[in-house]
């Protein structure tokens, strides 16, 4: 029997390059976790009293869940690339940074970003929440309606 292998394409994940940033400090941060774990479990192999042999589990536990949260934000970067620049782009897409104005004359300032990365208290909002959706594809000076009647003015787009 001939059996084939059948591979699909990663998904590229675009990052801005805060986001990018932010993951690469990440892996080093879990890379250095581990490193400390393992050493711990090097030093916990020399004793064998009953308590040591929990605090031994209990750090295998940690190292495992450190090892796959690495493991997925390496796999993350793998198929990660920065959102291309344009600085002259008009209409509202991935990577543009907008500014919005509410009904009370409220400004806000939005990044819109693929989902790893949004994080809406530090102005990054995903493309498919309901106001990214319908942040798509405008111009400035159009207004934005998204979910319960909630409208803003678009001011501008970079």
């Amino acid at each position: 029997m001939n059996t084939a292998t059948i591979t699909t394409p990663e998904k590229v994940i675009l990052l801005s390059k805060k986001g990018m940033k932010e993951m690469k400090k990440a892996v080093i941060i879990l890379e250095r976790d581990r490193s400390a774990l393992i050493k711990g479990l090097h030093d916990l192999d020399r004793t064998s009293s009953h308590d040591d042999r929990l605090e031994r589990i209990e750090r295998l536990a940690r190292l495992e869940a450190t090892e796959a949260e690495l493991y997925e934000k390496k796999q993350t970067l793998s198929r990660a690339k920065l959102i291309p620049t344009k600085s002259a782009r008009m209409r509202v897409a991935l990577g543009s940074v907008v500014s919005l104005l509410d009904h009370q004359g409220k400004l806000f300032q939005y990044t819109l970003v693929d989902t790893i990365e949004a994080n809406p208290s530090d102005g990054r909002i995903s493309v498919i929440s309901p106001l990214g959706q319908s942040l798509i594809g405008k111009t400035a000076k159009e207004t934005v309606q998204w979910g319960r009647g909630y409208q803003m003015k678009l001011i501008s787009v970079k």
